[in-house]
């Protein structure tokens, strides 16, 4: 535009200021947009996105589970050696796949309870063997039996029902037997009323998590999906402490606008307890950019480094005077069984545990647990909670199978991995939905001030050179 036309490039440089202002303008109302959007579709109301996915996730959750076989059992019972094992698996189980039951709305309290039905199939395709591999495992019973009765008359009495059953500490027994139950023959001689089955995960299928209750978020979004702690510990009280708060969600998805610094809390049945996580790194989960947040070791961690541990420790001769890290013992959850769990293999935990075991491989990239979170929603889009099962075996006197141990074992019986990633449809269906009109909101926030910005600069310029002309 020619320098006689003054007015054209201010007329420019006004419109180039008015778009870029327009721009600024629309950023913060944009936000609030998404903001509004956000809130709305996350509160756990009929009809909203989060209450769908709530009530029956879209997403194929498996549990897989690695078992160690025991290579030496006689040189144990023996000679107190060295427990030499090898994994086997992976055993893979579809779970999750049922929708909650007794949903129940209360909008006094702005809370919704429900129960989680529990059901396990059996994935041929996605295992190693099938469920009628035959392992030699510890025999849970028989392990298990003088901590619940120290007595030494007693134990000389279940010597006896274990020798006559032909029961030892380690046994053979199938996949399906260890993980979902089996009648021992040893706790069938006892001679009063006693549950005779046995299992790792005993019982399972045909039962449900629960009462929970749960904040919907209506009246407060940063309590939305929020175990209700109060009712939780109504519900599930074992240590009257820190360490049984029933604190955080249930994993699935998270109080939305989640930032790094947010330590994420989260409660699992499995363990008995709720456990955190923290920031780890930033991924792109199918083209959509995801928080990843990762367990800490200081979760395991011993009494001494993390004082919220120390209802864990129970046994003080077991646990080195709580020092011991990277086990916790949950017995007191397990009806007094001596249960410990840990990351698998034994991941940071104290050198000393792991030195009775020979066989054990640990490592970060297959055995540590992160949840994959989206951080305007806060839905978890993928995420692999790994922990191990141990049972602790102690020398007993009066127990011909435990007379000969001259240590304490905390014996790796199995570990799983529990997995779930966002489908391809339902990826795209959330870009679309969720983060394509969040990006596109901030593609025309940008082009708006960019093209504004460059506009004014260059009408302004082009104003300033016309003066300058006519001023020579």
């Amino acid at each position: 535009m020619g320098c006689d036309r003054n007015y054209g490039l201010i007329a420019g440089a006004v419109i180039g200021a008015i778009l870029a202002v327009f721009g600024g303008i629309l950023m913060p109302v944009g936000d609030m947009i998404i903001e509004k959007t956000i809130i709305k579709e996350v509160t756990l109301e009929e009809g909203t996105t989060a209450f769908k996915n709530w009530v029956k996730t879209g997403t194929a959750v498996y549990r897989q589970f690695w078992i160690f076989d025991v290579q030496n059992p006689q040189e144990v019972v023996i000679n107190s050696s060295t427990i030499k094992v090898k994994q086997r698996g992976p055993y893979t189980y579809r779970v999750r796949f049922l929708a909650k039951e007794n949903i129940t709305h209360n909008p006094e309290t702005n809370t919704v309870s429900f129960v989680q039905p529990n059901a396990a199939i059996f994935e041929p395709s996605l295992s190693s063997g099938t469920e009628d591999d035959t392992l030699t495992v510890l025999n849970l019973a028989v392990a298990a039996a003088p901590h619940l009765y120290p007595n030494a008359f007693v134990q000389v009495l279940l010597n006896s029902l274990i020798k006559k059953s032909k029961s030892s500490l380690f046994q053979r027994r199938t996949v399906k037997e260890l993980l979902w139950g089996y009648k021992d023959p040893f706790l069938s001689l006892v001679p009063y009323p006693i549950t005779t089955t046995v299992g790792a995960f005993f019982p399972y299928n045909d039962t449900a998590d629960g009462v929970y209750t749960v904040f919907n978020g209506k009246d407060d979004i940063s309590k939305v999906a929020v175990i209700d702690t109060y009712k939780g510990k109504k519900n599930l009280s074992y240590w009257s402490s820190y360490c049984d708060m029933i604190n955080g969600t249930d994993a699935a998805s998270f109080p939305p606008f989640v930032e790094k610094t947010r330590t994420l809390q989260f409660f699992s049945s499995d363990i008995c307890r709720s456990i955190y996580a923290v920031f780890g790194a930033e991924h792109d989960l199918k083209g959509i950019p995801v928080y990843r947040f990762i367990l800490p070791p200081k979760a395991f961690a011993s009494p001494f480094q993390n004082p919220d541990n120390h209802c864990f420790c129970v046994d003080r001769e077991v646990s080195n005077n709580c020092t011991f890290y990277g086990v916790l013992d949950i017995s007191k959850c397990k009806q007094g069984k001596p249960v410990f769990i840990s990351l698998p293999h034994f991941l940071h935990a104290s050198p000393e545990i792991a030195e009775n075991i020979e066989g054990l491989n640990p490592n970060e990239e297959e055995h540590s647990t992160y949840l994959d979170v989206e951080p305007i929603t806060g839905f978890t889009l993928q995420f692999a909670k790994r922990l191990q099962i141990n049972i602790l075996v102690k020398p007993a006197k009066k127990i011909e199978t435990l007379k000969h141990l001259n240590r304490n074992y905390i014996v790796p019986v199995l570990w799983l991995n529990e997995t779930g990633t966002i489908g391809d449809e339902k990826a795209e269906m959330f870009k679309n939905k969720v983060t394509g009109k969040i990006n596109l909101l901030r593609l025309i926030e940008t082009v708006l001030i960019s093209v504004g910005v460059v506009m004014f600069v260059a009408f302004m310029i082009s104003y300033c050179a016309c003066r300058s002309k006519k001023t020579k």
